[in-house]
């Protein structure tokens, strides 16, 4: 900001000349361009401020009684339009795709989990039978309890949580050598 004299070029301006006028405007968006990328703006976002600074100095340009301490009103405008804009972000309400109303997945995450699910059926079938039937007990009644998972098992209460260790880490071992992270969702 160094190579514009504010208290030279805020006069001229006032009287309409163009070029103080184009000088002032450069001078006003490249520091609020600095300060909004200060704030790591996408550039998108700071040309925003910068032309938001631009437009408040315009508005108040008749007002500007100490030229010469224009630039830091400009970098206070210049931060108060970024924190609008980062207010604004975090008031986003992300919704549903109007094709989608009630929140179903769409046909790729339907493809996406079917491939999944055949994945794991099909390493599941290499695991012993009492782990198969426990995988397959867990999915699809996942509201039985310890006592009752031991019934439909066949074992005693106490060896359900051992045997869901055994199969679990088995089951994690086939999804490796498979090449699936097991902890991706």
């Amino acid at each position: 900001m160094s190579d514009v004299d504010f208290g030279a070029v805020v006069p001229k301006a006032l009287t309409g000349e163009r070029g103080a006028l184009d000088l002032l405007a450069r001078a006003c968006v490249r520091l609020a361009l600095r300060v909004a990328r200060a704030h790591r703006l996408a550039d998108a976002d700071a040309w925003d401020v910068g032309q938001d600074t631009w437009i408040a100095l315009a508005a108040r340009l008749a007002t500007v009684r100490e030229p010469a301490r224009l630039p830091g009103w400009l970098v206070t405008t210049a931060r108060r339009c970024v924190l609008r804009v980062l207010a604004g972000r975090r008031r986003e309400v992300l919704c549903l795709p109007p094709d989608r109303p009630d929140g179903s997945p769409g046909p790729e995450a339907e493809a996406l989990a079917a491939e999944r699910g055949r994945v794991f059926w099909a390493l599941a079938g290499r695991l012993p039978a009492r782990h198969r039937r426990l995988l397959r007990l867990l999915a699809e009644r996942p509201e039985l309890t310890q006592a009752q998972l031991a019934a439909e098992l066949g074992v005693a209460p106490g060896s359900v949580g051992p045997l869901r260790r055994r199969c679990f880490d088995r089951m994690r071992r086939l999804l490796t050598e498979a090449g699936w992270d097991p902890r991706a969702p």
